[in-house]
């Protein structure tokens, strides 16, 4: 059995492959059940969630069966620990014979998978000309949402808004450094109004996006609320635009559209596809003036799809 590192999956995986990759398994030929979701109460009003996420793929034997499951905590305290707040470890095996493939770093995993979801739906939904992207957070996530993003479309520039300047800080000096023209964000509502597409992957309790401030022919995209305490948009945000979402889940899980829907701010039919619906060839964006919006919640499909390329890359390089 293999075992891959943050670093391994660095080495192997780039997001015009992943991409396609998700594009495949969102087309057919994978199955998840729903993923095993805790809430564990740490005392002081503070909580961490431990997640369980299996997945298969639908061919029974040979060489494209697998199966496969992730391991994953939720700590949102960690930011003030210098931590990552996910933590996680994905385990591959063979479908035809259940033998262990490999045991990968889940939380690096997690951040490549999570951002090439993202990048596929900007490619049905974001404007083909958005050059100016808008980070919301800049927790470790952040950087790889600006590459996935500037795999899509031609990302010029990006604003950066934390609530800590010193995060903010660290990942445009990270940017940078990888060719990306990159802005502190002072003022979150002056740049959402000047962003093409606003990117959030935050633990915010509260909206931080609100929905007069965006704009004709901006794209959201919204990855980071996981439960129903966390918002990251209001309602008015959703209410102005056409909203997609990972996967069905996302309908009774995680902020913003689960949240909105729960206390009728939205109704069901506001929810036009999912990741599947768009690779099958649902319409995305329909012209430059709509705001569009995706949610993503994280699948475990979308792990096993990025899994099974980090090992195949693996498997033809030892």
């Amino acid at each position: 059995m293999k075992y891959l590192s943050a670093n391994d999956l660095d080495d192997r995986l780039d997001f015009p492959s992943l991409i396609e990759a998700l594009t495949q398994a969102f087309s057919g030929g994978f199955a998840a059940p729903a993923r095993h979701h805790h809430v564990i109460e740490r005392g002081e009003g503070k909580t961490a969630t431990h997640i369980l996420m299996p997945a298969w793929t639908t061919t029974p034997t040979g060489p494209n069966a697998f199966l496969g499951s992730k391991i994953v905590s939720v700590f949102p305290e960690n930011a003030a620990r210098d931590l990552p707040a996910v933590h996680g470890l994905y385990v591959l095996q063979s479908g035809e014979t259940g033998e262990m493939l490999a045991a990968i770093d889940g939380t690096r995993l997690t951040l490549w998978r999570t951002a090439a979801a993202s990048a596929l739906a900007a490619r049905a939904l974001a404007r083909k000309d958005a050059r100016h992207l808008l980070l919301v957070g800049s927790g470790a996530l952040a950087p790889f949402l600006a590459r996935a993003h500037s795999a899509v479309r031609p990302i010029e520039h990006v604003a950066i808004w934390n609530h800590r300047r010193a995060g903010a800080e660290r990942l445009a000096a990270t940017l940078d450094g990888e060719g990306f023209k990159t802005k502190i964000a002072e003022n979150l509502e002056a740049e959402v109004r000047q962003a093409d597409v606003i990117s959030c992957a935050t633990l915010t309790t509260q909206p931080l996006v609100r929905g007069q401030w965006l704009k004709a022919g901006q794209h959201v995209d919204l990855v980071g609320a996981f439960n129903l305490q966390m918002r990251e948009v209001d309602d008015e945000a959703l209410r102005r635009a056409r909203i997609f979402i990972d996967t069905a889940a996302a309908l009774e899980e995680g902020g913003d559209v689960a949240v909105a829907l729960k206390s009728g701010a939205i109704n069901r039919s506001a929810i036009v596809a999912d990741l599947s619906g768009l690779c099958a060839g649902a319409t995305g964006r329909r012209d430059p003036q709509e705001i569009t919006l995706f949610k993503s919640i994280g699948a475990a499909i979308e792990d096993l799809a990025a899994a099974i390329l980090a090992w195949r890359r693996s498997a033809s390089t030892s």
